[in-house]
């Protein structure tokens, strides 16, 4: 019954939805002492953050998945999300799950950089969103809320992360961007620290020096055309700065995104939306979003920007979530033409 009323289409997908086997986790030894492994794996930091809040890791976590095969990011049959960043102190990767009886979060880290993500840990889980912000008043809202408690923001803090991947994503289809992301993860990234029985092929994304000195003919392999790739480069070249939006309130941090040629309203939101937890960054310019919000809310599947806008105006302040709920919600207009057809210049 639940596939029935909560179907996963490529616009839930799209709203984030990532599936989380509900197994029984592994828990960290010293932190939480009934069943599990004797202690945490060789060289792990670990700890534990009750979230007194029944955090959905799936739909919270989801949004920072690049396709099913992204390199930086795993779950396993154990119920356990791995996740790997390239943090202010370097590598690292993290393992979390979720106690669902008791709502308690156990999270191991790996690397230089596993004390900051596991001080990240509450951010990461939600712990700064404030659901209870969000008002239904369309019944599709209402539902689709009610169907996903679970559902919180996410905040990463750190933004080339979300950058560079969303800069990938412009004006091609998520395949490719996917594609062109697992490519040069793998080609330029660093194998990711963590225990040998862990999952294979994780990789750390490369760091801004790496990304700005990869040459032209492999962004050309990777699928990845000039004007995307500068923009990358120009990224990587102002990192620090960037960077720092990750503590800026949304119209500065929106700022100091926009101030990088490359970098437009669609992409500044994208990543605002997972390195700050912006509950307010509604995507504008988007090919599909106005139609699927303007189908769903009114009936219009022919809405652009402003009417998308007009319809999200009663959440302000809210309108990234109200817009993830939509698209959670699988409420598409039905095609009326064949999909955006594939192609992968790295090919030419």
């Amino acid at each position: 019954m639940a596939g029935r009323f909560d179907p996963l289409t490529r616009t839930a997908v799209r709203g984030g939805r990532t599936t989380v086997p509900a197994g029984t986790p592994p828990q960290p030894a010293g932190v939480h002492p009934p069943a599990g492994p004797a202690g945490p794996a060789a060289g792990a930091r670990a700890r534990e953050w009750a979230s007194g809040q029944g955090v959905d890791l799936g739909l919270t976590l989801g949004p920072l998945r690049r396709g099913p095969g992204d390199p930086t990011f795993r779950t396993t049959p154990d119920g356990s999300v791995w996740k790997t960043s390239r943090t202010p102190q370097g590598p690292a990767t993290l393992r979390v799950s979720l106690r669902r009886s008791t709502g308690t979060a156990y999270a191991e880290a790996w690397g230089p950089g596993a004390e900051w993500l596991l001080d990240g840990l509450p951010a990461l889980l939600g712990a700064e969103d404030d659901p209870a912000a969000f008002v239904p008043r369309h019944r599709l809202l209402h539902a689709s809320h009610r169907r996903r408690p679970g559902l919180r923001l996410t905040r990463t803090g750190l933004v080339l992360e979300s950058l560079i991947p969303t800069v990938l994503e412009q004006k091609v289809t998520t395949d490719e961007a996917y594609r062109a992301w697992r490519r040069l993860v793998c080609r330029y990234g660093d194998p990711a620290p963590g225990p040998a029985d862990g999952p294979p092929g994780l990789y750390v994304m490369p760091d801004a020096r790496t990304w700005a000195l990869i040459p032209s003919w492999d962004w050309h392999k990777a699928g990845v055309d000039a004007k995307r790739s500068a923009a990358i480069v120009r990224c990587a070249r102002v990192a620090n700065r960037l960077e720092e939006a990750s503590a800026m309130e949304l119209p500065q941090a929106t700022a100091r995104l926009e101030a990088v040629p490359g970098i437009g309203p669609w992409t500044s939101a994208e990543t605002l939306q997972r390195s700050n937890g912006a509950a307010d960054a509604v995507t504008t310019g988007d090919l599909h979003l106005p139609g699927i919000i303007g189908y769903a809310l009114a009936g219009n599947r022919d809405a652009d920007d402003a009417e998308m806008l007009e319809l999200l105006a009663p959440y302000a302040g809210q309108r990234h979530r109200a817009a993830r709920l939509v698209l959670l919600a699988g409420h598409a207009p039905p095609r009326r033409a064949p999909k955006m057809r594939k192609t992968d210049i790295g090919r030419l």
